[in-house]
């Protein structure tokens, strides 16, 4: 197997690199690389922009408005997002329910939901964990009840990212009672705006308002909206857990974090004054890491190579692949969260939320680079968490790949 890059995908990445240097607006590319909180205009400004330029849906085929990209081009393109700086769009809608009514949609349900996902008209959120109810999904209790031509919804989700940006929610809810608890299952659509629907911020270790806590009180949703066919959702939600596992497979804002972190060890001291780039021990770290993040790349690229050829001999969708790349992806991520504030010493104590907002104009302390790197370390500890946590995912590989 050979994972050189062929010359036209050079060629691509040439292309995306010219893209990302014209069109990422400074201010939102430092307020990635800083740490500073993004705010709902900017979410929409970088939406419009890759939108224009056809690129807004990598993950999507060009019948629907995707560029209709290779599975090398989305990689590609994912990773030089990352290096360059540039944010996540709220991807819920175009990387997880866009993807789920391509395949189980009605003609109906696509005609309605996808173009405007396209165009950033409506914003999606995602309606999984509950508080009894996270890796362990299939006890969720939240209950949609037939009444006529609609359901009606009762109960609560909670981490529910950019609930408070969103129009729409994709729900899983349960609506019959089995035996086995992954049944009984439905995958509904839920507009936001529906009388009985509540939110409570949850801000997080960052001190940061991201996730929340959303009540359903007797919220009535039409039956046109289930997605699939009622009680048998629990199909539908693990594909998109594959596609939110994967996450876009490359290593991009890993490998700029890396980078940066090699670069503050150049500049911040080590014992005696010499640079802790020169200490023995953190040059160990930072070896190590790299080499973690090599691998996990090359393990990447052969699962590229892997669904690219069966997909010639008629498509194949992720498998253990997701999973293994959850894992390590998550655990390398926490892993340079904790090298950069092991980089910066004391300058990593001090939390001035302020440097985080829209706005702050204040002195820094110590160098700009150390104002987000304790939120950082914080905010990623749950990474390994969500999205079904890390121990959930051994026992589900060893069970499905060792028959354990």
């Amino acid at each position: 197997m050979d994972l050189a890059f062929a010359p036209e995908d050079a060629a691509f990445r040439d292309e995306v690199r010219t893209f990302l240097r014209e069109k990422l607006p400074e201010r939102l590319r430092y307020k990635v690389e800083n740490g500073v909180e993004q705010q709902y205009e900017d979410m929409l400004e970088w939406h419009h922009i890759l939108a224009k330029q056809g690129w807004v849906a990598p993950n999507w085929p060009a019948e629907y408005g995707g560029p209709g990209w290779s599975l090398t081009q989305k990689y590609i393109f994912d990773e030089e997002c990352g290096l360059a700086g540039a944010p996540r769009i709220v991807s819920f809608g175009i990387n997880m329910c866009g993807p789920v009514l391509m395949a189980y949609g009605t003609e109906e349900q696509k005609r309605t939901h996808l173009p405007p996902m396209l165009a950033g008209e409506k914003i999606w959120c995602q309606g999984y964990s509950e508080p009894g109810a996270g890796s362990d999904l299939a006890s969720l209790k939240t209950e949609a009840v037939r009444d006529g031509d609609h359901y009606v919804v009762n109960g609560s989700k909670i981490w529910t990212t950019k609930a408070h940006w969103a129009d729409w929610v994709f729900l899983l809810v349960r609506t019959g009672k089995f035996e086995k608890r992954q049944q009984g299952i439905s995958f509904l659509l839920v507009d936001m705006k529906t009388p009985g629907i509540s939110i409570r911020p949850i801000h997080l270790l960052d001190g940061l308002h991201e996730t929340n806590q959303v009540f359903y009180d007797n919220v009535r949703v039409p039956v046109e909206n289930l997605v699939g066919v009622e009680n048998e959702g629990w199909g539908i939600g693990k594909y998109l857990l594959a596609h939110e596992r994967m996450g876009g497979g490359s290593l991009g804002q890993h490998k700029a974090l890396l980078r940066q972190l090699k670069h503050i060890a150049g500049l911040e001291e080590a014992g005696g004054g010499a640079p802790l780039a020169e200490d023995t021990s953190f040059a160990r770290e930072i070896a190590s890491i790299e080499v973690e993040l090599q691998t996990l790349e090359a393990f990447n690229l052969r699962a590229i190579d892997k669904v690219s050829r069966a997909g010639e001999l008629g498509g194949q969708a992720l498998g253990m692949e997701a999973n293994h790349f959850k894992i390590r992806n998550t655990e390398i991520q926490q892993r340079l969260t904790e090298l950069k504030v092991q980089a910066l010493g004391y300058y990593a104590n001090p939390y001035v939320f302020g440097a985080l907002t829209q706005g702050w104009n204040e002195p820094p302390i110590g160098a700009e680079y150390a104002n987000g790197a304790s939120p950082a370390y914080f905010h990623f500890r749950k990474v390994s968490i969500y999205s079904g946590s890390n121990e959930i995912q051994h026992n589900i590989i060893a069970k499905a790949q060792l028959g354990l």
